[in-house]
């Protein structure tokens, strides 16, 4: 009877570890999946806001001017971010949390 409970107790930590390294791969997984994804599309922004800011600059006869109008309408969205950012947080841990329960 021993050894059934200490084979049943090997057996279990053996799970839990299993269990565990398959929780921190799957989220070593996504996020890895998320950072190469966030990398890609800031660099698609990246040019399609010198894209962006060049055609402005050739309307107006002046490429630094579109460059900056371009500039300014992100420091907006950046003061709005900003001043939301205690929203942003909790969201983003909520999710967090949500995916480790999963």
């Amino acid at each position: 009877m021993l050894d059934l409970i200490k084979e049943y107790a090997y057996k279990r930590a053996d799970l839990l570890k299993l269990e565990a390294t398959e929780k921190v791969v799957t989220i070593l997984g996504t996020a890895i999946y998320i950072i190469l994804g966030l990398f890609s599309l800031l660099f698609f922004v990246l040019l399609l806001l010198f894209g962006i800011g060049f055609l402005i600059g050739t309307y107006l006869h002046n490429y630094g001017y579109g460059l900056l109008i371009v500039a300014g309408c992100f420091l907006l969205i950046l003061i709005v971010v900003l001043m939301n950012r205690k929203t942003i947080k909790n969201k983003v841990a909520n999710k967090i949390l949500e995916s480790l329960d999963d």
